[in-house]
């Protein structure tokens, strides 16, 4: 059976580095050293026949190769490639849509996560080991993605003062309704009373459901993390080595394991929180 997170598997990462290499290219243009190299490429070939009798066509030439360098080196940087590409993530992921203090913490630890092993992947020659390291960036995309959606869950509920409402307000209209349909003596009522306290008591118990899901979604949030923070040495010790004795494959798995099992979690919260809120 395919898993739901498989069908995306890379679509996030594949989106935002499109948009990054867009960014990185207006970056590399405007950049101070570009603007200088422009500066004096025009100067210099106004100036006829230009510095040291050189034709000033070569001068435009060498003007063109020294900007198309600039701009290869922000292209090829991976420190600034990883930069721009946590900036886009941070749009796309915003902590600051988050409200509770910890929560938000966390999701910024996420993308610091992910900035860094975008670094190391950028570092990688083309080959076997920048393959593996790719790969496990792409699913680290749906990692992240499925944390922040985690955490925007947890946020909502945290913030519910309906549900906070009704986990004080329930056990005392259960105990009232049940010490009236005890002094009940009409049939009638006694079936209406019955009804409604059955309704009521289905309540509470979706919201004790509800209840035990988020604080199971909030283990599995510092889970999460210190698993990131696993990943992230371990991609860091990636090497041909390590290639060669199935560690990347390991590392591979371990991040879908963690996919998959956030993504099965987020879905169940979902699933529960609407129905409560029902």
């Amino acid at each position: 059976m395919i898993h739901p997170s498989d069908h995306r598997m890379s679509d996030i990462r594949t989106e935002v580095q499109k948009e990054a290499r867009n960014n990185i290219l207006q970056y590399a243009i405007f950049r101070w050293e570009s603007a200088v190299v422009i500066a004096l490429t025009l100067l210099v070939y106004f100036l006829a026949p230009g510095p040291f009798g050189l034709p000033r066509e070569l001068w435009l030439a060498l003007g063109v190769a020294a900007l198309g360098l600039v701009v290869y080196s922000s292209l090829t940087d991976a420190e600034t490639n990883a930069r721009v590409m946590l900036e886009i993530f941070q749009e796309k992921f915003d902590p600051g849509k988050i409200r509770d203090k910890t929560l938000r913490k966390e999701v910024e630890e996420a993308l610091e996560y992910q900035r860094r092993i975008e670094m190391q992947v950028r570092k990688q020659r083309a080959g076997l080991i920048r393959d593996r390291l790719d790969d496990a960036a792409n699913q680290l995309s749906d990692w992240v993605s499925n944390i922040y959606q985690l955490a925007l869950r947890l946020d909502a509920f945290l913030a519910d003062d309906l549900l906070s409402r009704d986990r004080t307000r329930l056990p005392q209209e259960l105990q009232q309704l049940t010490e009236k349909r005890q002094r009940e003596q009409n049939p009638d009522v006694q079936r209406q009373l019955d009804q409604v306290i059955a309704s009521k008591n289905g309540q509470w118990q979706t919201l004790r459901q509800l209840d035990a899901r988020m604080k199971q979604a909030q283990l599995q949030m510092d889970q999460s993390l210190a698993a990131l923070g696993t990943v992230y040495g371990q991609v860091q010790l990636l090497n041909a080595e390590s290639i060669n004795s199935g560690r990347a494959e390991r590392l591979r798995a371990d991040i879908q394991e963690q996919v998959k099992r956030l993504d099965d979690l987020v879905s169940s919260l979902n699933e529960v929180y609407d129905y409560s809120a029902t």
